[in-house]
């Protein structure tokens, strides 16, 4: 049984510790005609380049890029947090980045993405917590089954780092609770 029906129109995904190797295994799962956008945030570094779409590249079939502000978000592509900068959806549908303060030290932050995505995209929204160390992404799922959208968790207990999973689950809950593969075999049937 597909825990996507209806399908939703975009998907916000955040990770921290760990969190490179668990986008990757769940993005190559996917198939080059995924029908929703792909909007990531994971915590980087600040003050340096990005490697994550070239880290991505070749092992993802679908186009991988660091979003760019005012940049429409499109179905079928995953956009990617620069570093230094939050990735924030806005109400016509294109990507506003910020450098407001980060909430809970993070930049770019969880929060952010997944509160703005759900004020958007209230119940055509799904959002994924995998691997970190921080809370960060616990209040913004909070705020995605508030509007009505779905939550998957990582579960803690395959993370990496187990906190940050953990963290989302104790705020929110979650529609699902599921390892990696669960979520890329979950995924893979979109719109099929």
């Amino acid at each position: 049984m597909s825990l996507l029906q209806p399908t939703p129109r975009a998907i916000v995904i955040g990770a921290s510790a760990g969190g490179v190797l668990a986008v990757r295994e769940l993005l190559s799962g996917l198939p080059a005609d995924f029908p929703c956008a792909l909007l990531v945030v994971i915590h980087l570094p600040r003050g340096r380049p990005s490697q994550l779409a070239e880290v991505m590249d070749g092992a993802v079939a679908l186009p991988v890029m660091e979003a760019e502000d005012k940049q429409p978000i499109l179905p079928g592509q995953v956009l990617l947090a620069p570093p230094d900068y939050h990735l924030m959806v806005e109400d016509d549908g294109h990507v506003a980045l910020s450098v407001d303060a980060p909430p809970m030290y993070s930049m770019p932050s969880i929060d952010v993405l997944f509160e703005s995505a759900a004020h958007v995209w209230q119940h055509e929204l799904l959002a994924i917590v995998l691997t970190g160390a921080s809370a960060d992404g616990a209040q913004g799922a909070a705020a995605v089954r508030r509007a009505g959208g779905r939550v998957w968790v990582q579960d803690p207990g395959e993370a990496e780092m187990p906190m940050m999973p953990a963290a989302a689950l104790a705020a929110a809950g979650a529609d699902a609770v599921l390892t990696l593969k669960q979520m890329v075999r979950q995924l893979a049937g979109v719109g099929r």
